[in-house]
């Protein structure tokens, strides 16, 4: 038999598995299990092995992207860790940068930090900006926080002392001394997760990775038991945040590179329907049950970052979150998913999410306890849902219950009917996403009418339509396994791993020899992680720098070939700088020096060929297969909307709108704006009406 690979990928409310066999793919959503997330693993693989004819033997290869991570953050239930840091730096995770998120609001509340000032302990020692020592470490010094940890009774220990980045041998020494003293404590250090300069974010983010280290080595362990009692003995891997694939025992010991492996994963699949349809400006809508991801993809690559925020506490703000500097993909996030909660706030606007039903109790329409309505409820009062053909006919839905929390939360305050209220809740959400598009796009210098969105995610087929319409995109694809479609990407990502380390240097201090040492150091780290993975696929290296203009307060990346890094030329460096700076903000700033701060290399896995798509033309009208009563945004009032099978359509057929495209996994809204057509590789490309 071929290989048989399983992604799986446990969202806030459901649990999604795909399984690729002999050519064909097989996919299946359960809802997501928060007290033991494997058992809900478990279900789906059976259920995908048995749609498949296959025993879960037969798999050889788990590829699983989880929430677990995140929500741990969000939700403050990590295990009970310390910090060690040096002397007079006991308070930067709670002081921050002390940059105000929010410029005018005088009530302003920090959020509290991860961990509480009793929980930070401090030892002497001093490694200055340059990595020289200037004022010594002993045994003697750190023996005492030891003993006042072992005494707390900790689970976990944070390292992070001051320029460690450039020199860890302080760490190093705590670590030693910790690990003889209390052999079963976990221990984090920041020159290991995070070797970059600005120790806010280096503390917060070897702080984030000790808190969830125990509780996610035991998940992956526990994960690795069930399956093998399930008579799966291949190998596990994880989706990181930067897009790529590393081994259970590196996820492990850096379960914080685990934090937006699911988004990750969906613009990976993204991008590969980008790179199918020769696409290189495509906007990848991810919208599950708790939130809704945006993300740009230019030239079939989504754009990535190495510092990105998790667990916003003020309406999703930028700033209001914890940093966490790690190599992510770059993405918006909201809290708007099928999920998200509706109220009425203080001044009688409609507000949604961030807070979600999840999948315990869930909507009110899922009749599990759920009493306030969320965004699927309006869909379900609009005519966008089947109340008899949810997730495949697995979970029945009662409108009756989706439109009595409507009225009872939205209906009384604002003397609305339900379908008023719905209407509302449904036009708020879309208009979130739309202006978190546009500001996203504004920060990178996008014009997003250029764009092709590609939506994926259980609730962004329902939603990607209006959004298209509010946000002038033309053209608009929904491939096939969209309900499934962080998943599937798994399955695309390659092995990969990025290295990267903070060495301040100024062009007019340009150091080639220096440059070519450092690089090769990083390749060779970044290198024996994916080695780890994979032992005999070649392994390609990108190299990339970030670069600013001195004095300035960030750095922009700039990507370098391997002949540019390993024979580095100033002139080089100085005219890759240059162009990229004035092609973001438009000119370049004359008789300044230049600085470079990070140096970072990927070593990943060659991307798996992509065949490209002979696209097809309308030819001749879908069957329809029934019509239902929906909401139309258009004449804001219910009209007749013709039903399409998306199974039963062939390549060319086409449907306009007002129409409804059904699936197992999820539904296609066609706006009264636009016509879908099936493109030959089954996805259904919307475009505006002629």
């Amino acid at each position: 038999m071929s290989s048989v690979r399983l992604g799986v990928d446990i969202g806030g409310t459901f649990t999604d598995v795909v399984l690729e066999a002999n050519g064909e793919s097989y996919s299946t959503k359960v809802l997501t299990t928060y007290a033991a997330p494997e058992n809900a693993i478990i279900d789906g693989m059976h259920q995908v092995c048995s749609k498949a004819g296959v025993t879960p033997a037969d798999v050889t290869q788990i590829i699983h992207g989880t929430t677990l991570a995140t929500n741990a953050l969000i939700e403050r239930r990590g295990a009970k860790t310390a910090l060690i840091t040096t002397e007079g730096f006991r308070d930067v995770i709670e002081m921050r940068t002390e940059s105000r998120f929010e410029q005018y609001d005088l009530n302003l509340v920090l959020p509290d930090p991860l961990l509480p000032r009793q929980m930070r302990y401090t030892v002497p020692g001093r490694i200055d900006a340059t990595g020289a020592e200037l004022k010594p470490l002993t045994r003697a010094d750190i023996e005492p926080v030891v003993d006042a940890i072992a005494l707390a009774g900790y689970e976990s220990v944070a390292i992070g002392l001051i320029h460690s980045y450039l020199n860890d041998s302080h760490e190093k020494l705590v670590r030693d001394v910790l690990a003889e003293r209390l052999p079963d404590v976990m221990i984090s250090l920041s020159s290991e997760v995070s070797p970059q300069m600005r120790e806010y974010e280096r503390f917060n983010t070897v702080v984030a990775n000790a808190y969830i280290k125990p509780l996610m080595k035991s998940y992956l362990g526990r994960l690795k038991g069930r399956l093998a009692d399930e008579g799966v003995g291949c190998n596990i891997f994880l989706m990181h945040s930067g897009g790529g694939i590393i081994s259970l025992e590196n996820a492990a010991d850096f379960p914080v590179r685990l934090v937006e492996s699911g988004p990750a994963g969906g613009a990976v699949f993204a991008a590969h329907i980008a790179a199918r349809y020769g696409l290189d400006k495509a906007l990848s809508f991810d919208m599950g049950g708790t939130t809704a991801k945006i993300c740009l993809i230019k030239n079939q690559t989504p754009k990535t970052s190495r510092v990105f925020e998790v667990a916003r506490t003020y309406r999703f703000k930028k700033g209001s979150g914890m940093p966490i500097s790690i190599p992510v993909i770059d993405m918006v996030e909201i809290g708007a998913g099928g999920g998200s909660l509706a109220h009425v706030d203080a001044m009688r606007q409609i507000r949604v999410g961030p807070e979600s039903a999840g999948s315990e109790p869930g909507p009110a329409c899922y009749g599990r306890g759920g009493g306030r309505p969320a965004v699927t409820d309006a869909d379900l009062v609009l005519g966008k849902l089947d109340p008899d053909n949810f997730a495949g006919g697995s979970i029945q839905l009662h409108s009756d219950a989706s439109a009595a929390a409507l009225v009872a939360e939205i209906g009384e305050t604002l003397d609305m009917d339900a379908a008023q209220a719905a209407f509302g809740v449904a036009e708020v959400v879309d208009e979130n996403m739309a202006n978190a598009a546009r500001v996203h796009a504004v920060e990178n210098g996008e014009d997003l009418s250029d764009y092709t969105m590609i939506a994926f995610g259980g609730a962004a087929p329902l939603h990607a339509g209006r959004l298209c319409e509010k946000l002038g995109v033309d053209r608009l694809l929904v491939p096939p396994g969209a309900g499934v479609g962080s998943a599937i990407g798994f399955l695309r990502a390659p092995f990969s791993f990025e290295a990267n380390r903070s060495v301040y240097m100024r062009l007019t201090d340009f150091d080639p020899a220096k440059i070519t040492t450092l690089l090769s150091d990083l390749k060779a780290e970044a290198t024996g992680f994916v080695r780890n993975c994979d032992a005999e696929s070649p392994i390609i290296s990108e190299f990339k720098v970030y670069m600013r203009y001195s004095g300035q307060g960030w750095e922009i990346p700039i990507s370098l070939t391997e002949d540019q890094a390993m024979h580095p030329d100033v002139a080089t460096f100085e005219a890759r700088f240059i162009a990229d700076y004035t092609k973001l903000f438009g000119r370049a700033v004359a008789g300044m020096d230049i600085e470079i701060t990070v140096w970072s290399v990927n070593a990943t896995t060659p991307p798996e060929p992509v065949g490209r798509v002979d696209e097809a033309e309308a030819t001749t009208p879908a069957k329809v297969a029934g019509q239902r009563q929906m909401f139309d945004p258009a004449v804001a009032d219910f009209v007749v909307a013709d039903m399409f099978s998306r199974g039963d359509m062939t390549t060319g057929q086409q449907s306009a709108g007002p129409a409804v495209v059904v699936e197992a996994e999820t539904t296609i809204i066609v706006p009264s704006s636009r016509v879908a057509t099936r493109q030959p590789d089954g996805c259904i490309d919307l475009r505006v009406k002629g």
